[in-house]
């Protein structure tokens, strides 16, 4: 004898090879034995064979008109039996009665399951809505054959195109233009990015890396919400005796700092480090604060920024020249023969500022000889800059000695042997298209103007650091506790010495316009001027506040992403310049051993990239570029020739791997071609 029953979900047959009261033991086509429980069981018979009356009734039982079935099935619970009764014949055969049982088994929509073997008629709303739905998947299919076809063939639909940067980094692996992308990068044989490129979804390199951007950290776009700057109601003294001017490019809008000298001649010199003030007027929890907080910091590339404050916020506090602006000013005094620290006090004040200096057209002019020889003189000499010489000179004078006192500390000398390049896409304004010209200048590191502002800020950040520490208010620290391999820079609430800069402490606060942890320092440290010794008790941030470490974690996320863009970008633009400029060959140092090749870094442009072969680490190569990718920002080159033999002790510039630029190289995207091509439609992407 054979029976039919129900096993997981499924129905299967088999022959009895022996039963009892409540169970059976059978043989499956198989050769499988399984135990069965009596209960399960729906149909026994003596023919034909179980495989026959299951290939025989699924045929009928796809045939069937489960409307049809729906109407004639009886009112309440019924049996499979029973509807074969009513559906096919009064007296219905085996192969009827399975096929009536196979059908409405399947057919949920149509009936619920109310044991084994009986069913119950679903609601008629219930009917109609799971049609719809049934009917709507269909057409859903057909659509994803539809895209995935035209997607095949080189064309990219809107709705794929609209989608492109959620279908690759966050995707709904639901979604049917998700579906769509990875069904024909299956029957393509294409990487997902490589097909989307060929069917024109992506408009340029640019747009791509730029929108991409957005989408990940500005889904909402980088417009500010309608925000009036609040004024600073304090009465501030105005600075006596303050001629202040700052050092910044000709693109800084956000000037943040400032510097004042006072007394020369006089054997005690006080240098004033002015930083512009928004946190005199704009409170934690506010909705500028709120603005500020959500960003981070202002995110820089080439030829365009996103600021963290609206321009309108920034121009009330940044430090524009011909006026008293409001300020949080370090005064450091010096003995003006041996450079000597003699004190420091912080004031709340208006400072006077006279001018705002350009490096970029200064540091020709403004040169170590012109800093050094008061008789030297240059026939280009600005009036301003001529004006300020004498303080400048003594800031040129102060800053090598604060460097050298902090090279000291770190037990090496800081290292300023590879150059900083300028960007300037010509024609520029505004948001760039990525096809404009590109030029790329180069900027000696350490250069006068540069390593006077610098050591200022340092001086700075280092004191307000350690005053905070000593008053215990906290603040947002950075530290490295030593410069061994491997020991990177940290963020963190205590004041600890960073080893890479030489200071004991090291808060970031001099740029409040365009870094958050500035601004929140700036809070810590308006309280530590208002209130002394009593300051961590007034402070908007406590002890172990939560949301400081809260703040700091978000920083650090951000800044990170927001050096990587911009890194990013400027590897796009030195490829386009490579592009543009015909170039094919480089000269170039290694710098790092490769699994097959090496790395190397250009001489003569910010570009690091693989080459084959093995070489020596701090070989001089003329190397012949590859194809260049603008999307996965890749170049690699081979090889031409050796321009020198490296020493015996060559090594990497102490910077080590922490400074070294990482090679770009395909894009991480979260398109999966392994991915089910039929996922349950509730299931969690």
């Amino acid at each position: 004898m054979f029976v039919l029953f129900e096993e997981a979900g499924k129905y299967l047959g088999g022959r009895v090879l022996s039963e009892a009261e409540a169970s059976a033991q059978v043989e499956l086509e198989t050769g499988k034995r399984v135990k069965v429980k009596g209960a399960n069981i729906v149909l026994r018979f003596e023919e034909p064979s179980p495989a026959e009356l299951i290939a025989e009734a699924r045929t009928l039982a796809a045939a069937m008109d489960l409307d049809l079935a729906w109407e004639f099935a009886p009112e309440g619970e019924f049996g499979f039996a029973e509807l074969a009764a009513e559906y096919f014949t009064d007296k219905p055969s085996l192969t009827q009665q399975a096929a009536a049982l196979f059908g409405v088994f399947e057919a949920p929509h149509y009936f619920r399951r109310a044991g084994k073997g009986r069913f119950k008629k679903a609601p008629a709303e219930i009917v109609q809505q799971a049609l719809a739905a049934i009917e709507k998947k269909k057409a859903v299919q057909a659509q994803i054959a539809e895209w995935a076809g035209q997607l095949a063939e080189g064309v990219c639909p809107a709705s794929v195109r609209e989608q492109l940067y959620k279908i690759l980094f966050k995707p709904d692996k639901n979604a049917p233009e998700y579906k769509a992308v990875v069904d024909a990068a299956r029957a393509t044989q294409r990487a997902p990015l490589d097909l989307l490129e060929r069917a024109g979804a992506i408009d340029s390199p640019y747009q791509f890396h730029w929108r991409r951007f957005l989408f990940e950290n500005f889904p909402k776009g980088t417009g500010f919400p309608a925000l009036a700057a609040p004024a600073i109601v304090d009465e501030l003294p105005v600075a006596s005796g303050v001629k202040a001017f700052s050092i910044d490019d000709s693109q800084t809008t956000e000037i943040d700092d400032a510097l004042s000298v006072q007394g020369l001649g006089t054997g005690t010199v006080t240098v004033g480090v002015h930083i512009a003030a928004p946190a005199l007027a704009i409170t934690p929890g506010s909705a500028i604060d709120n603005v500020a907080r959500a960003r981070m910091s202002t995110v820089y590339m080439p030829g365009y920024k996103i600021t963290m404050l609206p321009d309108d916020v920034v121009d009330t506090y940044t430090l524009l020249e011909g006026g008293d602006r409001p300020a949080v000013s370090l005064y450091a005094r010096f003995d003006e023969a041996t450079l000597e620290l003699q004190g420091t006090e912080t004031r709340l004040e208006r400072v006077p500022i006279v001018a705002n200096l350009r490096h970029d057209q200064l540091d020709t002019v403004v040169t170590q000889q012109w800093l050094e020889d008061a008789a030297f003189q240059n026939e280009h000499t600005p009036e301003t800059a001529a004006s300020l010489r004498a303080p400048l000179s003594f800031l040129f004078r102060l800053a090598k000695q604060l460097k050298a006192q902090r090279e000291v500390v770190r037990g090496k000398p800081e290292n300023f042997n590879r150059p900083d390049y300028n960007f300037r896409l010509v024609g520029n304004d505004g948001e760039p298209s990525g096809s404009e010209q590109v030029q790329i200048s180069t900027r000696q590191r350490g250069a006068p103007l540069d390593l006077i502002v610098s050591e200022a800020m340092i001086l700075a950040n280092s004191s307000w650091g350690g005053w905070l520490g000593e008053l215990g208010v906290p603040g947002l620290y950075r530290s490295q506790a030593s410069l061994a391999p491997g020991i990177k820079v940290r963020m963190g609430t205590r004041a600890l010495p960073h080893a890479g800069l030489g200071v004991k402490s090291y808060a970031w606060s001099t740029s409040p316009l365009r870094r958050y942890t500035d601004l929140v320092n700036q809070w810590q440290i308006i309280a530590a001027a208002r209130h002394g010794k009593t300051a961590a008790l007034a402070a908007p941030f406590k002890p172990k506040d939560a949301d400081l470490f809260s703040i700091l974690s978000g920083f650090d996320a951000a800044y990170a992403t927001y050096n990587a863009y911009q890194g990013g970008m400027e590897r796009f633009w030195t490829l386009k310049y490579l592009q543009q400029q015909g170039i094919t060959e480089l000269e170039a140092t290694v710098i790092k051993d490769l699994p097959n090749g090496a790395l190397v870094r250009a001489e003569t442009l910010p570009l690091v990239f693989p080459v084959a072969g093995q070489q020596e680490r701090g070989a001089r190569l003329r190397v012949k570029l590859g194809e260049i990718d603008e999307i996965a920002l890749d170049v690699s080159g081979t090889v031409l020739e050796r321009l020198d033999t490296p020493k015996a002790d060559a090594a990497a510039d102490e910077q080590g791997d922490e400074d070294e630029e990482v090679v770009a190289g395909p894009i991480a995207i979260a398109v999966d071609l392994n991915d089910s091509e039929a996922a349950p439609e509730n299931t969690p992407a």
